[in-house]
């Protein structure tokens, strides 16, 4: 069973700078963050493969959020830098023991925190 615990949520300014982090016990193949801004559908925006470097990007973040482990401390990271408006919503660490085929459908990450609010400011 993999537990993941949100935290770092709050306002930020259009511009500005983030840092979301997530605490998991258990062991999870793939780690990711994902996001739901009110009334829109879960969106994928980055994730990491247990064990290697591979990570992958929402087109909607590249170049602005960077995802990162502490492998040691248990702990995975979503930095975000230049916010946007778009980028509100309440944020989710989310876990799988396998790699999904589509890394960005949140239906193929069966562990979920319980989501960390992000609010942009202009």
């Amino acid at each position: 069973q993999v537990q993941l615990v949100e935290s770092g949520g709050g306002s930020v300014q259009v511009g500005g700078s983030l840092r979301l982090s997530c605490s998991y016990s258990g062991w999870s193949f793939t780690l990711g963050w994902f996001r739901q801004a009110p009334g829109e559908g879960r969106e994928g925006v980055a994730v990491v493969y247990w064990g290697d470097t591979t990570i992958r990007y929402a087109d909607s973040v590249k170049g602005r959020f960077s995802i990162f482990r502490d492998i040691g401390g248990k702990m995975l990271y979503l930095d975000m830098n230049n916010v946007k408006p778009e980028d509100a919503g309440m944020y989710y660490c989310v876990g799988s023991a396998s790699v999904p085929h589509d890394l960005f459908n949140a239906d193929e990450y069966p562990y979920w925190g319980q989501g960390t609010q992000v609010t942009v400011s202009s």
